[in-house]
């Protein structure tokens, strides 16, 4: 499923073939400097709830506040990120032409912060428990393109991004299973393989197929990325992240847009989403096409920011 459409910064056949092989890719998508200056004005600005499309008060529980998905429907640096052609040149390059940006969230990781479980995501149903996006059933792929840039800088020590390359091909985790909400758990030292791992007050194991599986960690490499660099990632992939060590008081933050084809249907079925212990509601969520044209009639979309700052389609 690749566009042969050549612009700036599409794909070569040598990305292409590397992005097959490990089912991952690291990018430039703005200047160290720019980012640094972009965020230290950002994210003042996004302190500034008001135009926000969820409701704080349903949302906020334990250390993850799932009002804070999707702050690029609000705010217009995330707006114009989203469809900044040095990533969605990158994505339609592997999706086709026609994309949408679904969902958007920050990854905040803070000093003494545990690691996150090895897990995959296809549906999304892991945490609701209910399908988020469905390909369409004549499809041979599923999951969703994950561009996760670095807005400060990630590092082995504050909890870089790993990934087991190659893994995006099989599943060994059923979303149709119930995973247990423990806010309780978080940061509490649980460890897997010798490292401290939670997934947000969940415990990914619990979706393992096979009960006795384990991640090979011999195989994984970590994605050190300085500030304004993104990697592209299949969400298939095994993936996780490093503990913060604490060894700095900094932060690590990163911004994961999600994208897929426009003929994905996008949160079926759904008026709120439930998860983490919170909830938000779609009555204001739409999706944004990012890449193309959209051609089908199954999404919500958006077409500017709650502000009224235009979505740019290439």
């Amino acid at each position: 499923m690749t566009d042969t459409t050549q612009t700036g910064y599409a794909l070569d056949e040598a990305d292409r073939e590397t992005f097959r092989r490990q089912g991952f890719l690291t990018f430039k998508v703005l200047e160290e400097e720019e980012m640094v200056r972009a965020w230290r004005t950002e994210r003042l600005a996004l302190m500034d709830r008001s135009n926000a499309v969820y409701t704080e008060e349903w949302a906020v529980s334990g250390n993850t506040n799932i009002s804070n998905y999707d702050r690029h429907l609000d705010n217009d640096f995330l707006a114009d990120l989203i469809t900044d052609r040095r990533i969605t040149d990158r994505v339609a390059s592997v999706l086709g032409p026609d994309v949408l940006c679904w969902r958007t969230e920050f990854f905040p990781k803070y000093a003494g912060d545990e690691g996150t479980d090895w897990h995959q995501a296809d549906t999304f149903a892991n945490a609701s428990g209910k399908p988020q996006i469905l390909w369409p059933q004549d499809s041979d792929f599923g999951g969703t393109l994950t561009v996760w840039t670095a807005f400060t800088e990630a590092t082995v020590d504050n909890g870089c991004l790993q990934f087991i390359p190659g893994s995006y091909t099989s599943m060994n985790y059923d979303e149709t299973k119930v995973m247990e909400y423990r806010p309780d758990s978080i940061n509490r030292n649980r460890k897997e393989g010798g490292v401290r791992r939670g997934f947000f007050g969940y415990d990914y194991r619990e979706l393992r197929i096979d009960p006795d599986f384990v991640p090979d960690e011999s195989q994984a490499v970590p994605i050190v990325l300085r500030p304004g660099e993104a990697v592209m990632f299949w969400s298939t992939l095994m993936h996780a992240s490093y503990p913060h060590s604490g060894k700095t008081e900094e932060m690590r933050l990163g911004f994961a847009g999600r994208y897929v084809p426009t003929s994905v249907h996008v949160y079926p079925d759904t008026d709120v989403v439930e998860e983490y212990g919170g909830k938000v509601s779609l009555e204001r969520y739409g999706a944004v096409v990012v890449s193309g044209e959209n051609r089908f009639d199954h999404n919500r979309i958006a077409t500017q920011t709650t502000t009224g700052h235009p979505f740019r389609a290439h």
